[in-house]
């Protein structure tokens, strides 16, 4: 039976409020002020300049801790975005986001240059995702996307498939 195609605004509301479900299970993302700029099934996450992220005032430089932070969150929710994709394009909506996020094993941060002051931008790319692990490299930028800033890989723990509450 052929059904007919949904009109690309529904698509696009589902889409947007299944992200918006999605990174309002991680209040830190708020408390950052990250949000995350979506094209399809990519993800660009910004981090908008403020006052409280800088970690050097002589320099000024964005703290390293934000950066690491930010690039570790851009890869969880790139990682549980990439798992939900399918599920969500069913139809599922809000019903495909999981409340388990993957849990970090290890995050290698390479600082390669002073986070000015300014809004930041990072992309991730899921290298290996399997039922039990995944692997992402996240770079950051900001006025330059070939001039990176900081860059990183991790190693995730993914939640088991169909785990809808905080376990």
């Amino acid at each position: 039976m052929n059904r007919k195609p949904e009109p690309v605004q529904v698509i696009k509301q589902r889409r947007d409020a299944t992200l918006d479900q999605l990174i309002g299970n991680v209040p830190y993302i708020q408390f950052l002020g990250i949000h995350f700029d979506r094209r399809g099934d990519e993800l660009t996450a910004v981090l908008p300049y403020q006052d409280m992220l800088i970690g050097n005032p002589l320099l000024p430089a964005i703290h390293g801790g934000v950066t690491a932070a930010f690039l570790e969150v851009t890869s969880i929710i790139q990682l549980s975005w990439a798992r939900i994709w399918e599920d969500m394009e069913n139809g599922q909506g809000g019903d495909a986001v999981p409340r388990a996020l993957p849990k970090t094993i290890d995050f290698t941060v390479d600082y390669l240059r002073s986070g000015l002051p300014r809004d930041a931008y990072a992309r991730a790319r899921v290298n290996r995702s399997g039922r039990r692990y995944a692997s992402v490299h996240v770079e950051a930028w900001q006025d330059n996307r070939q001039r990176l800033f900081a860059q990183a890989t991790g190693r995730f723990l993914m939640p088991p498939q169909g785990v809808r509450d905080g376990g």
